[in-house]
């Protein structure tokens, strides 16, 4: 008897998605290296070193000085400089941040909170509404319902971020109960829970409009693109002609497959959060990580300027890891393999 064995190699038996996320981690190992290189590269360009800005300011003392020269090792070669700055982000050292005399770690702590809420309200809103006009608009193809709703994306997508954020500034202020800035009122603790939650409410509304608004025309686009492929596809004609409700044929046939390249860029949007929520954090002065990082950038904190280009690619790493595992579980004939 002659046995046939698989030439394919083994892997470990581990539940899916979990299989999923160690091998998706495990091949980000290299690509972080290797964008912790390009972004130490990146600032070695800037004139003078990183302390340049710091000597000049006489409130910062000469042994703080000595510390930040010796741990960042700037009179070593410049690979060892990269190896000690690697060395210390490996043991959860990212520096102190020079204009706020605190860690950077916990200072980026502190500012998180405030950017995923931020970007969680402005997923939920642009997904509320630029999905189920997708959808509308494709039932209604051609028609003047359609038009409407295509111009109305066209609008969303030319409006640059800055001049919407100025116009509901501009409204704000001439409507009065609409806050114009910050996170919380300055009586925001004398408030009760329920008085809590509507103040917070009051002061994201005016910043999430900044984000969904502009971002829901492209995704209103792609929704409509899709539904209107899978509407044209045999088995939803088959569908309808075995007598199958409208509205099961939509919802369940049509809508869960037309539903995957969403899911993708829900991924991407994710991934996008600290570059896509800058502007509104400036104009509305959010307390978030766009913004500290733009005055990082301003202000030649080096210590959270390396932290903010290392969270970044973790985020596009996560990301699209959150995009792979919705699409499983989304869509259960996407096997693991086909992912890779």
């Amino acid at each position: 008897m002659v046995t046939i064995t698989s030439s394919r190699p083994r892997t470990l038996n581990l539940w899916p998605p979990l299989a999923l996320v160690v091998e998706r981690l495990t091949q980000a190992l290299p690509v972080l290296l290797l964008i912790t290189v390009l972004s130490f590269l990146l600032l070695q360009l800037a004139p003078g070193d990183f302390l340049d800005q710091l000597r000049a300011d006489p409130s910062v003392s000469q042994e703080f000085i000595a510390q930040e020269e010796a741990r960042l090792g700037l009179d070593q070669p410049l690979v060892w400089q990269y190896l000690i700055w690697l060395g210390n982000l490996l043991r959860g050292d990212f520096g102190i941040s020079y204009t706020y005399r605190i860690p950077v770690l916990g200072l980026i702590a502190s500012r998180a909170g405030a950017t995923l809420l931020l970007a969680a309200a402005s997923i939920v809103l642009t997904w509320m509404i630029a999905v189920p006009l997708g959808i509308l608009g494709a039932l209604q193809q051609n028609t003047a319902l359609d038009r409407a709703l295509q111009l109305l994306s066209y609008l969303g997508q030319a409006m640059p971020s800055f001049v919407l954020a100025i116009l509901l500034l501009i409204l704000a202020q001439n409507v009065g109960w609409l806050p114009v800035g910050g996170m919380t009122s300055v009586y925001f603790a004398e408030l009760n829970p329920g008085e809590k939650l509507l103040d917070l409410g009051r002061h994201l509304l005016l910043p999430t409009l900044v984000l969904s608004i502009t971002s829901f025309a492209g995704l209103q686009r792609i929704t409509r693109g899709n539904f209107l492929d899978v509407l044209r596809q045999e088995y939803i004609q088959a569908a309808r002609a075995r007598g199958i409700p409208e509205w099961r044929v939509i919802g369940l046939h049509a809508l869960r497959n037309a539903i995957n390249p969403l899911v993708t860029i829900l991924g991407f949007e994710f991934a996008n959060l600290l570059s896509g929520s800058f502007i509104a954090e400036f104009f509305f002065n959010w307390p978030g990580l766009g913004k500290l990082l733009l005055e990082a950038v301003q202000s030649f904190d080096i210590n959270v300027v390396m932290a903010g280009l290392l969270l970044g690619a973790v985020m596009l790493i996560l990301g699209n890891l959150l995009a792979d595992l919705l699409l499983q579980w989304v869509d259960p004939r996407i096997r693991r393999d086909s992912l890779f």
